[in-house]
């Protein structure tokens, strides 16, 4: 699943999706990204389409955040019948080519199941493995108001799978501002 519900207000308010990156759009570039590594793929967001793609809306109304697109992805994985999803940012456009195969690893070392990525000390959340039968408990929280993945994730018990920087470059390098953009785009050559 790829994250994409996200605004960018650091972006005037741009449609991050839709940026011109790679030849093609930040979305379609993520999806080419990832796509290799799943079995299936869909998004989570409102608005935006890629041909012959699921788009989900959040599985809890007033844009409460990633968490919301992690519990559907849950609930899209589920009704597909896989026990796991890999839930990915689309504003990465770094993200590892073995990225699920290491969550995957990692996963096995937690006692729910649930991994999340980390490159240098520094966790990323919005990167993870979830088995669907954490939905209840992630619904739970989040209807206490709790909005914030790597609270929720640790307090399962997860595990890391820990990615190397190439070159000074942070895999999960995610673009937030014009300069951000720029930067990826520098690094693209």
């Amino acid at each position: 699943m790829i994250l994409a519900g996200g605004q960018g207000p650091w972006l005037s308010g741009a449609d991050k999706a839709a940026l011109p990156f790679a030849d093609t759009t930040l979305l379609a570039h993520q999806v080419a990204r990832i796509s290799p590594q799943v079995a299936r793929l869909a998004i989570n967001a409102d608005g935006v389409s890629i041909e012959g793609m699921a788009v989900l809306p959040d599985a809890v109304p007033g844009q409460p955040g990633p968490l919301a697109g992690i519990l559907a992805a849950m609930d899209w994985a589920k009704a597909l019948g896989f026990a796991q999803v890999a839930c990915v940012a689309m504003d990465a456009p770094f993200l590892p080519t073995n990225l699920v195969a290491e969550l995957a690893t990692a996963a096995q070392r937690s006692p729910t199941g649930i991994a999340l990525a980390r490159s240098d000390g520094q966790a990323h959340p919005t990167f993870g493995l979830w088995p669907v039968d954490m939905r209840a408990a992630m619904a739970t929280d989040l209807g206490k108001g709790q909005r914030r993945i790597r609270i929720f994730a640790e307090a399962q018990g997860c595990a890391y799978a820990d990615f190397p920087t190439h070159g000074g470059l942070d895999p999960f390098f995610s673009i937030n501002t014009a300069d951000d953009l720029a930067t990826a785009r520098a690094r693209l050559g």
